[in-house]
């Protein structure tokens, strides 16, 4: 395996990582925050994906690796709403967790307790 390789599959490995503990959390719970984390976690994996099919020369006609190309902007895009999307969603639910724990103590004294 070349170097190229090792490092997509280093990386790819984490990615794919994120990818699943975001499916699972969205499926624990139903909020706006697990879907943006699910939707930036997406997008780093297009990530990963895209420089794949680059490094093995699939689907030559995106222009893997050209400047305005197809297999450029969507590398760009992906990027983008990855780097976005995911901790944007995470801080929103950390931050959601906080205001829930707060009201908890305010009302009840206690916080919530973790399952």
């Amino acid at each position: 395996m070349s170097a190229h390789g090792l490092v997509l599959f280093g990386i790819g490995i984490p990615v794919a990582a994120m990818f699943g503990a975001s499916l699972a959390g969205l499926a624990h719970r139903r909020t706006a925050s697990a879907c943006l984390q699910l939707i930036g976690a997406a997008g780093l994996l297009m990530v990963v994906l895209t420089h794949i099919t680059e490094a093995l020369h699939w689907l030559p006609w995106m222009g893997w690796g050209q400047a305005h190309s197809a297999g450029h902007y969507l590398d760009l895009a992906s990027a983008v709403v990855g780097l976005t999307l995911l901790p944007v969603g995470y801080l929103m639910g950390k931050l959601r967790e906080r205001a829930i724990n707060r009201l908890l103590k305010n009302v009840f004294g206690r916080e919530k307790t973790q399952h």
